[in-house]
């Protein structure tokens, strides 16, 4: 599971007022609901890219501090792909990197620049 901050003064319930709804749109219909960290996260057990086999995701609340995404998808090995399937992988990046976006406000480089630095200030932690 990866945890997503937005940026400064912003906060996931006002980037995404429906999570549900926003989830759905992205990703397909919500299965189900699983538990991380105390928080109830969206199940997508059937998404509607081919590439993804499951997803998880949503608000992990804390307790005195701003809530934080959760994401985890689940993606089938590359090499079992048809030609089709593989087409849709271009788009799966596409749907990941565009609600990323949406829900954090920062792209895939900020993104990747914040775990850079979250690992640098205490690289014992695991992502």
């Amino acid at each position: 599971m990866k945890e997503y901050k937005m940026r400064r003064g912003e906060y996931l319930e006002e980037r995404i007022p429906d999570m549900e709804s926003t989830v759905e749109d992205y990703f397909g219909p919500i299965t189900g609901t699983e538990e991380y960290k105390g928080s109830d996260l969206y199940l997508i057990e059937e998404p509607d890219n081919p590439v993804f086999e499951k997803i998880v995701v949503g608000a992990i609340e804390y307790s005195g501090k701003k809530d934080k995404l959760g994401v985890e998808f689940h993606e089938r090995d590359p090499t079992e792909l048809g030609p089709d399937e593989l087409e849709a992988a271009s788009e799966a990046v596409d749907a990941k990197n565009d609600f990323l976006l949406e829900a954090t406000g920062r792209d895939a480089k900020a993104r990747r620049d914040s775990m850079k630095r979250a690992v640098e200030d205490d690289p014992d932690h695991e992502f």
